[in-house]
């Protein structure tokens, strides 16, 4: 009788070292990801603190029909003109793609848009399906996903 109690804290001792050996490195694992999730989010929230812009005219030349619209960078963080959208009426445009042409402080080959410049993005006419006119409403949005707006004003003949 003295053997087979032995015996059997034996094989409960090894079963339950078995058991938390199994369950260890996935409580581990699944921390290590919670956490790595929450300092990602932390990043990104300071991120769209430190963000700061302002579109400061957004004007429609109807002579040439094309919208331009300028934006200067507030915040301490440096963008991508790139990775820019802008909304026209309610028609996306890929700031970064081919039916629009961006300059940062009238530098055209860069791409990096830093505190205190300004970005000029021109959108023709003829790359957007809505109509642009005064009062129309464009919104300039940052990877991070902070927004500014503003309403057209023409210019021209």
């Amino acid at each position: 009788m003295g053997v087979s109690v032995s015996a059997s804290t034996a094989i409960i001792v090894a079963g339950l070292f078995f058991a938390f050996t199994t369950f260890y490195p996935v409580a581990a694992n699944g921390l290590d990801r919670v956490s790595d999730a929450q300092h990602g989010i932390n990043e990104r929230a300071l991120e769209r603190q430190n963000t700061d812009f302002a579109v400061t005219n957004a004007t429609y030349d109807t002579d040439t029909e094309t919208l331009t619209v300028n934006a200067t960078n507030e915040g301490a963080i440096g963008l991508v003109a790139g990775d820019a959208t802008l909304v026209v009426g309610n028609e996306y445009v890929d700031v970064g793609g081919a039916n629009a042409s961006t300059t940062v402080d009238g530098d055209g080959d860069t791409a990096l848009w830093l505190g205190d410049e300004t970005l000029t993005v021109r959108v023709t006419q003829g790359e957007t399906e809505t109509t642009i006119d005064d009062g129309t409403r464009v919104v300039l949005v940052v990877e991070s996903g902070v927004r500014d707006a503003a309403t057209v004003t023409e210019v021209g003949a």
